[in-house]
């Protein structure tokens, strides 16, 4: 249990190496937003990818196989990256649409609940976008990567500053 099948020195030499490997192609290939993971998210992300690194590796757990490994999976991202935005209907296949949440104040809750927002989820957005009710709102749209977008509606001079709903 204790006894390393290399000594302590590779390890350290290989983790230093697929580490540098991977931050200069993930720099090189740019930047892309993405969506804040809850902490159930992050664990499901690190098992699956725990699950598939055999069936990626093959038993092989040379550094090569690694970087081969790594390249591949960098270059079809690359790939999937360029076809999305040379053909428009794979980038709506792939990444979807943006969907109205709230219109004119009124929520969808049936695509709250396609989508597993709660109502928390939907508070904390309309916090962020500056509002604490969803009267405030014209328009809350769910993006394709998962954040939400707000836009105000104008203020009225009668009432409470707002049109009715």
């Amino acid at each position: 249990m204790f006894s390393m099948s290399v000594p302590w020195w590779e390890f350290v030499l290989r983790g230093v190496v697929v580490y540098l490997f991977l931050l200069i192609f993930l720099r090189l290939t740019g930047r892309r937003q993405t969506g804040q993971y809850a902490p159930f998210d992050l664990v499901l992300l690190l098992i699956l990818s725990n699950a598939v690194q055999n069936s990626m590796n093959a038993g092989d757990n040379s550094l090569i196989g690694g970087l081969v490994s790594a390249s591949t999976l960098i270059l079809c991202h690359l790939l999937l990256s360029w076809l999305t935005f040379r053909f428009a209907w794979l980038q709506r296949l792939v990444d979807g649409q943006p969907q109205a949440l709230i219109t004119n104040g009124h929520l969808n809750k049936d695509l709250m609940r396609k989508e597993r927002l709660t109502r928390d989820d939907i508070e904390a957005a309309l916090r962020a976008g500056g509002c604490l009710h969803m009267r405030e709102v014209e328009r809350a749209t769910l993006e394709t990567d998962g954040s939400i977008t707000i836009v105000l509606r104008r203020r009225d001079s009668e009432n409470d500053g707002y049109p009715p709903v």
